[in-house]
């Protein structure tokens, strides 16, 4: 309980008790319950999602707080990550200082420009997707996202000598995996083909990206996890919108 508590409190902003006696080890072994923080984000989207359609209807509106509404309870955590990412490697620099680039917290023009333009994707292709799959995206998206996570902590060095990302890195052993890989498939399986689709599409892109960053910065780090798990999110909402909208979308997936 204590592991899965860690792990929802970094992840969130849902505060259920105060931990002032953390250790390294207890954030290293709240990896494991990732995919499961996953599942209550999406158990909450899934609800507002359903409030807010049965008030308004599928507004324009609506569509703008469900993208927000993932930036307010993850204090935009994962995003920070993916702008510091696109920052660091899009500057065209050597790996010491693509690093140090990742490192300042000052966020630079590649990252503020990304991040406009993801939230543009996303809103776009969550306002395409039909209605009767909006439930079903908003719940599974954070879960393979955070699965992705765990896979690239687990199987990826980690890039720096120290550093808050290496906790997770240094204690993601088999059983983080096989516990991570159980609850994302139990949790995602159930809700058809699309859904297994979107996994399936979700952690092979999750992986390549993992490979390809792996080989730019000879390791991964804390902002590149956030990145995955941001552009892995999208990917899953990308294959939700090619079944709604492209005829014969969920067969191509499938070919």
């Amino acid at each position: 309980m204590k592991s899965f508590i860690t792990a929802l409190q970094f992840l969130t902003r849902i505060h259920i008790k105060n931990q002032t006696d953390l250790t390294a080890e207890d954030f290293g072994r709240s990896t494991k319950f990732f995919p499961l923080v996953g599942l209550i984000l999406g158990t909450i989207y899934m609800l507002a999602a359903w409030c807010l359609i049965a008030v308004f209807g599928w507004a324009n509106l609506v569509t703008t707080l469900l993208i927000i509404l993932p930036i307010l309870l993850t204090g935009g955590l994962m995003l920070d990550g993916f702008m510091d990412t696109v920052d660091g490697v899009f500057s065209g620099r050597e790996r010491e200082r693509v690093l140090e680039i990742m490192k300042d917290s000052r966020v630079g023009s590649f990252g503020v420009i990304a991040l406009a333009c993801l939230l543009l994707v996303n809103w776009t292709a969550l306002r395409d997707v039909k209605l009767v799959l909006i439930m079903t995206v908003l719940f599974i998206m954070p879960i393979i996202g955070r699965m992705a996570m765990v896979m690239a902590i687990a199987f990826f060095p980690y890039a720096r000598k120290e550093g808050m990302g290496k906790i997770f890195a240094d204690m993601a052993d088999r059983k983080t995996v096989m516990l991570a890989v159980f609850t994302t498939l139990a949790a995602v399986i159930p809700w058809g083909q699309a859904a297994i689709a979107a996994l399936i599409a979700g952690l092979a892109f999750a992986w390549c990206t993992a490979k390809w960053l792996n080989s730019k910065l000879g390791g991964l780090t804390g902002d590149t996890y956030g990145a995955i798990e941001t552009l892995t999110e999208t990917v899953v909402l990308l294959v939700f919108w090619l079944t709604s909208w492209i005829p014969g979308g969920l067969h191509i997936l499938w070919r």
